[in-house]
């Protein structure tokens, strides 16, 4: 299987209604025969992030559509850092999303080599810890994942590595936001 992010804007931030769009957004992954990762919330719950096993886009969007589920974007990606098993069993360690719109000329393999470099450079900055990124395959962006104890840390981070911050959230859950 491949793996999908699922980005959709969300009406609320009623945690009650939010559970349940969690709830729907696994169910319908499962129905399209998926298999749902995590999720995560961004901009004070108002961005609900879903990563996904699944066989194919078209299958999932279906799915999707199907379930009368609108969403705002569903990319295939790439997991650097972790392996899809250690994120089900860590997810909720996260507590801080990068986006960074990724540089047209950069390649994916470029990428690569560049985080492959640069990655020992987060124990300048022990405090925070880098925990994984999904790369889109189509290079537009990435979403890098934290554990941090606030917004300069996470600064501090990307700076050592040099890399910018595009969008930096705080994110939220549906348990403890």
């Amino acid at each position: 299987m491949d793996l999908f992010l699922i980005e959709k804007k969300t009406n609320t931030t009623d945690k009650n209604e939010l559970a349940n769009l969690v709830t729907s957004l696994a169910e319908t992954i499962a129905q399209a025969g998926g298999s749902p990762v995590e999720f995560f919330f961004g901009e004070q719950l108002q961005i609900v992030y879903g990563v996904s096993e699944a066989n194919s886009k078209i299958i999932l969007e279906a799915g999707l559509t199907k379930a009368g589920i609108p969403y705002d974007d569903v990319s295939p990606v790439r997991i650097i850092g972790a392996t899809i098993d250690e994120v089900r069993e860590r997810a909720s360690e996260a507590n801080y999303l990068v986006e960074w719109d990724l540089p047209a000329e950069l390649t994916m393999d470029t990428y690569l080599q560049r985080k492959k470099e640069k990655s020992p450079l987060y124990a300048n900055v022990p405090e925070t810890t880098f925990l994984r990124t999904y790369v889109r395959e189509d290079m537009v962006k990435c979403l890098c994942l934290y554990d941090a104890p606030d917004d300069d840390a996470v600064k501090r981070a990307r700076e050592a590595v040099s890399t910018p911050i595009d969008r930096l959230t705080k994110i939220g859950n549906i348990n403890n936001d």
